[in-house]
């Protein structure tokens, strides 16, 4: 449970970081491209003059350059804060996990044998930047659960057969796009949390998001013996759930 506790706060603080970089370029300091590109150009043309008097010195200045652009930015300072809350947290959890030895002075139990578990392929996994969908083909269905950075995601339902029960869809989207397809029959609950951005469900749409939370189901979700539940978030982008 701690592992899984300490995977979802890392993966946080990268999607955090994601959010604060996009922020910085696109509204607190739009000169940090530009710098960026000076940096590498002077570096670019000093390893083109390797050898050469000029070509070191503007390598070495474009080093400089670089790094102090990096410095001054504003994610880099979160990541500085977000090393050092990570190592904080650490030292306050081994304190209240200290290890304790106690002598065993009952007999021994016998050993338990260890249980069988069985691994399978995900059918998405987590990615920084991309676009995932599922096969165009017949593939075996596994319940999503991922988050990504900026990309579409798109998940096509008509070419698999969903279990009895109910199927879960959970995807958490920074930038992007997310758009399911479901059968004629099939009966749905969508939970949907988005900041800046659409949302259509099956021909009603909600045009402007932001900053909203809203829950829809089918009229027979309830009582259905096979049901899919899709639960999505997005930073900024379109969620399109519609019929095939």
């Amino acid at each position: 449970m701690f592992k899984n506790t300490k995977s979802d706060y890392l993966s946080w603080l990268v999607i955090i970081g994601i959010v604060i970089l996009l922020l910085e370029i696109l509204f607190f300091n739009r000169g940090l491209i530009f710098s960026l590109f000076i940096a590498g150009g002077m570096m670019y043309l000093g390893r083109r003059k390797a050898g050469k008097k000029l070509g070191k010195v503007l390598f070495i200045m474009g080093i400089i350059f670089f790094i102090l652009s990096i410095i001054n930015m504003m994610t880099f300072k979160f990541l500085l804060l977000a090393i050092l809350l990570h190592f904080f947290i650490q030292f306050i959890n081994s304190k209240k996990h200290a290890r304790k030895i106690v002598p065993d002075i009952g007999p021994a139990e016998p050993a338990q044998s260890e249980e069988t578990l069985i691994s399978s392929e995900p059918l998405f996994s987590n990615i920084l930047v991309g676009q995932q969908k599922t096969p165009q083909g017949v593939y075996e269905w596994d319940d999503v659960n991922i988050q990504t950075g900026i990309g579409d995601t798109v998940i096509d339902l008509s070419y698999t057969m969903l279990p009895k029960g109910e199927a879960v869809i959970f995807i958490r989207n920074i930038i992007g796009n997310i758009h399911i397809l479901v059968p004629y029959e099939m009966e749905v609950s969508i939970h949907h949390s988005g900041v800046v951005g659409s949302a259509r469900v099956f021909g009603n749409g909600r045009d402007k998001i932001f900053n909203q939370v809203f829950r829809l189901k089918t009229s027979g979700y309830e009582t259905a013996e096979t049901k899919v539940k899709i639960v999505t978030s997005l930073v900024v982008g379109n969620l399109e759930v519609s019929r095939i």
